[in-house]
């Protein structure tokens, strides 16, 4: 009797679970069936959260593609078309440059619409801005003070003063509601003649920079803000400003490894979550193309001699290092190609060409879609990690922030 008693138990739960499958495979049908349309991303359930984990690979190859781009805005508020660009292609990330900043009620306005604009998307936006410190700061400094240049605190040899600043430069960014920060500078400066980095670095040796560089990169994470540091592989031995047209750094391999290279070894070492790339050629490196655009440099040296696994985030394709050599089209190919994760696209003019181009780069196989999923896979898990939501994160008052900045100003005279 127990024998018989087993078997139709056993029996039981095979049926049940063939039902089961067949009722997944037909949820799954259907699921495919309604997201007919290739321009939207897959809705959230009524009771589910906003969440990064969306069903990637219900995507579209255009809707990932998307999610690569790091857009700007042209002036002191969204554009309709901005706004499209936002809420239907459904772009990864938007960076606020010093054009978009009038003052402090306006900046808040701008961040809000990008913000509205984003609201019923499943995935949260990175939102970036520049704020280092020195003349390198967008957060206007009549709301907040501006907080010394990196060089004035690498002069003072303190990492935990060098940790401070770097609280307060993600508590400054967060209280306007960005999760980004393009900041810490890794460069080492040992080129007189450099002014485009200058004194936007920490200091003049690989020693000083780790010691100072590290510490601030941490302390923004610690306040769940987003560092990026940058610009890979170095842009320190620069006397041209790559705004404006090409460097080239004619230094050997080993020299970049003993040097260079050391602050973003140790980021690395130390969970750094983003990588800006330089727009630089490096001959000894790659005779044909700048680092933004380079297999060697990203691919190679960056994720697989540095073994770095986050984000790789390229500098400005409106800059003049590129826009001078390259169309912004077959830049971005080149750089996702690459190995790039995201571009950054601050002239919104070539949005639709680059996202199209990209598209058909993936589509005719010279970017393997393998390499895109790949890609929005990190940038999704980085979303995710953050929390990232369209809401506001909690910051300390403004004039406990002013206090605090003003004692770094004490202690750096």
């Amino acid at each position: 009797m127990k024998r018989t008693i087993t078997a139709i138990g056993l029996t039981l739960v095979v049926v049940l679970a063939v039902i089961l499958i067949i009722n997944i495979r037909g949820e799954n049908t259907q699921s495919e069936q309604k997201d007919a349309s290739p321009h939207s991303l897959m809705p959230l359930r009524a009771n589910e959260e906003k969440s990064t984990r969306s069903p990637l690979l219900q995507w579209s190859i255009e809707q990932k593609v998307s999610q690569t781009l790091y857009i700007g805005i042209e002036g002191l508020t969204l554009s309709n078309q901005e706004k499209e660009m936002i809420s239907q292609a459904q772009v990864g990330g938007v960076i606020l440059l010093g054009r978009n900043v009038e003052n402090a009620p306006q900046l808040k306005n701008l961040v809000d619409s990008i913000r509205q604009a984003n609201a019923n998307n499943p995935t949260p936006l990175f939102l970036g801005i520049d704020e280092e410190g020195g003349r390198v700061s967008r957060i206007p400094d009549s709301a907040i003070m501006n907080l010394p240049a990196s060089k004035k605190i690498g002069n003072t040899m303190d990492p935990q003063l060098a940790r401070k600043t770097g609280r307060l430069l993600a508590e400054k960014v967060k209280a306007f509601g960005f999760n980004m920060n393009f900041s810490p500078v890794l460069d080492v400066v040992n080129n007189p003649n450099n002014q485009v980095i200058g004194d936007r670095s920490f200091g003049e040796t690989p020693e000083l920079v780790r010691k100072m560089g590290i510490p601030a990169m941490q302390a923004i994470q610690s306040a769940r803000v987003i560092p990026v540091v940058k610009h890979f592989p170095g842009h320190g031995n620069t006397s041209v400003d790559s705004h404006y047209d090409l460097p080239v750094v004619d230094q050997s391999i080993e020299d970049l490894q003993d040097f260079e290279w050391i602050p973003f070894q140790t980021a690395v070492e130390q969970g750094a979550d983003a990588i800006m790339t330089a727009h630089i050629l490096f001959p000894e490196l790659d005779e044909k193309y700048p680092a933004t655009l380079s297999k060697t440099i990203i691919t190679d040296v960056l994720r697989e001699q540095l073994d770095f696994n986050g984000l790789v985030i390229t500098d400005d394709m409106a800059m003049g290092a590129i826009s001078n050599n390259y169309g912004t089209s077959e830049a971005a190919v080149l750089s996702i190609e690459a190995g790039a994760d995201m571009v950054l696209l601050t002239d919104t003019s070539q949005f639709q060409s680059v996202k199209d181009s990209l598209t058909k780069a993936v589509r005719d196989g010279q970017i393997p879609e393998s390499q895109l999923n790949t890609s929005v896979t990190r940038i999704l898990q980085k979303k995710e990690t953050y929390k990232l939501s369209e809401s506001y994160e909690d910051t300390e008052e403004i004039s406990q922030l002013n206090k605090q900045i003003e004692e770094v100003w004490n202690q750096i005279q």
